[in-house]
């Protein structure tokens, strides 16, 4: 069966209302969504980062839980892993403070072996910042030669600041090399203010020749493809954006497995091949928002696991 490489930052998130603490959780829409994929049977493997601290355990603990392969986590021992407290208002607003300590010689993972027509999920701050972004570009170049589907999650996590006029050159490097990139209005607000989906499409992503999924924010959906716009709107909402989000596209990545959809046919799916996907992705997506840990419920996977080939 094709494999899934999922390459992110493993982080465990604590979410405050109103100065209370309300839960904890392993986040990251790459995080999640591999948890998603691997809960479905599919062989998934997560590249990523954590210090072997009771933290880093954790965050290890819950991809094993959820039939990950882990064996391209570096388990750095100097330093902490990354934590961030994410405190919600009754307004509605929400900050977040990010805690964590690297070391300097870091990232040294065992990248596993990719394919034709395995996927690559890759995104988040990994994907635009040093150190980690070189070898990931190495990685990345390899899986696009190898003709690997390469999904890119534009954006960072929010709270993290970057000088974007840096780390553009990197921004449009990922679009060069995707197959498909998926994002929300929050990550294009923070690389691009003030441009629509649309803009950013035209002016950034269209020259590339890769497919785009834009999740606007009343979570309907929006899909870009050489000249062609297509939307939809299946009616979904929720406050859990994180794992509305994780759903979403861990059910386009089953979507691509199920329908046997390989490295040359993603820039050529047409609106009828379009609309069964993303209601999979919006039935994911409804399924992660309403779960505690952002992931498919078992029995929900184990079900959806029989459709596949």
């Amino acid at each position: 069966m094709r494999k899934i490489i999922a390459i992110g930052e493993s982080i465990l998130d604590a979410v405050y209302t109103n100065g209370c603490p309300n839960r904890t959780f392993v986040g990251g829409r790459v995080s999640n969504a591999a948890a998603s994929l691997g809960e479905l049977g599919l062989p998934v493997s997560m590249v990523s980062e954590c210090c072997t601290d009771k933290v880093g355990d954790w965050v290890v603990d819950f991809f094993e839980k959820h039939h990950v392969d882990t064996h391209s986590i570096d388990r750095y021992t100097d330093g902490s892993t990354p934590f961030a407290a994410i405190f919600k208002e009754e307004d509605g607003s929400e900050s977040i403070v990010n805690y964590g300590e690297y070391p300097l010689n870091r990232f040294s993972v065992i990248w596993p072996r990719i394919d034709e027509d395995d996927i690559v999920l890759f995104g988040s701050y990994y994907a635009i910042d040093s150190p980690q972004r070189e070898r990931l570009y190495d990685l990345l170049s390899y899986a696009a030669e190898r003709k690997a589907i390469l999904i890119y999650l534009p954006g960072f996590q929010h709270g993290t600041q970057f000088n974007l006029t840096k780390v553009m050159p990197n921004i449009l490097e990922n679009f060069e090399v995707a197959s498909l990139v998926i994002d929300h209005d929050k990550d294009i607000n923070n690389m691009f203010p003030n441009q629509d989906s649309d803009k950013v499409y035209n002016n950034h992503i269209k020259f590339y020749e890769c497919s785009y999924v834009h999740i606007n924010p009343s979570l309907n959906a929006s899909v870009y493809q050489g000249s062609e716009k297509f939307v939809y709107d299946f009616s979904c909402d929720s406050d859990n954006h994180l794992g509305w989000q994780a759903g979403f596209i861990a059910g386009i990545i089953y979507s691509l497995i199920a329908g046997d959809i390989k490295h040359g046919d993603v820039a050529t799916l047409t609106q009828q091949q379009w609309k069964p996907m993303l209601e999979k992705a919006f039935e994911f997506a409804k399924q992660c928002a309403e779960s505690d840990t952002n992931c498919l419920p078992s029995g929900y996977a184990q079900e959806q696991s029989k459709l596949l080939p």
